[in-house]
């Protein structure tokens, strides 16, 4: 058990004592309340997070993914959530912290914000059932390496023009969220599969991935082929373009890669709630994706 600061363990027993006194909780309930807090609370400090003014919304998120990823149900989720939020919104109202970063974690929103994570095999399970001897393999083969390759959105990816991938130099051009255009590198796997596709591609001239009735592949359509993959695959979870995108930040997040390279390769504005816009150069990002990438 990590020691909790001085500071930490006197608003953890305010907290405690609040519950008793002026909300008259029950001891078992106290109790829930104790454990729940003091997990939170060494992890924390186990990220070299001394005081709880510094907490943002950021490391709430890191926390509660750590327990999905450790295999705790939604629900547990939840009820810790509901947990911090109580202690923080008291710890503004004593004026121990200015902000609370639990103020824009919405539950009915939390599953949506901690999406399931695949295990390296199970992508490499994925990733090994299109049957290379037809069309439709090649392209579905091309489709889940790119995403897992770069975690592209589903919007991104079904918006690829031919002209956004350089195999040579090894990037995809993509424009994501709020129109803001940024540049992921490839894979040596990833690079392979578009190499062999490209050639049989049929139907819209411009699209990488032509959907059937012309024009760009649909995200359902999208949906469709990783729900197909993953059954062949025997993957139990279920199984979603987003959850390629989180294990591709997890899988990179395992090997050391760089915080801030992977939110520029996934295109997220901010690193967290409260810090400024993060840029790392494109030769830094190809240096992190090639020294940490499993399949780079």
């Amino acid at each position: 058990m990590t020691d909790l600061s001085a500071d930490v363990q006197r608003a953890l027993d305010l907290f405690l004592d609040h519950l008793a006194l002026e909300r008259g909780l029950a001891q078992n309930t106290i109790a829930a309340y104790r454990r729940d807090l003091e997990a939170h609370l060494e992890f924390l400090a186990q990220i070299d997070l001394a005081r709880l003014d510094r907490a943002d919304e950021s490391h709430l998120l890191r926390y509660l993914g750590r327990l999905r990823k450790a295999g705790a149900a939604p629900t547990t989720v939840l009820r810790k959530l509901s947990a911090l939020r109580s202690f923080y919104r008291y710890l503004v109202r004593e004026a121990v912290i200015a902000a609370d970063p639990t103020a824009n974690l919405e539950s009915h929103r939390l599953e949506a914000r901690l999406p399931g994570v695949l295990s390296l095999a199970e992508v490499e399970a994925m990733l090994s059932k299109p049957d290379l001897s037809t069309a439709r393999g090649l392209r579905d083969a091309a489709l889940l390496e790119l995403l897992y390759a770069t975690g592209l959105r589903v919007s991104e990816l079904t918006q690829l023009e031919v002209g956004d991938v350089n195999l040579k130099l090894g990037f995809v051009r993509c424009i994501g969220k709020g129109s803001r255009e940024r540049i992921v590198p490839l894979g040596r796997k990833a690079i392979a599969a578009l190499e062999r596709y490209l050639p049989t591609r049929k139907g819209d001239p411009q699209a990488l991935f032509p959907g059937r009735s012309g024009g760009k592949m649909t995200r359902v359509a999208c949906w469709k082929i990783i729900k197909r993959y993953a059954a062949l695959a025997g993957v139990a979870a279920r199984v979603s373009p987003h959850t390629l995108r989180h294990s591709f930040a997890t899988h990179l997040l395992e090997r050391g890669a760089d915080l801030r390279a992977i939110q520029e390769m996934l295109g997220h504005a901010d690193i967290s709630t409260t810090e400024i816009y993060t840029h790392v150069s494109a030769d830094h990002l190809r240096e992190v994706y090639q020294s940490t990438h499993p399949r780079a």
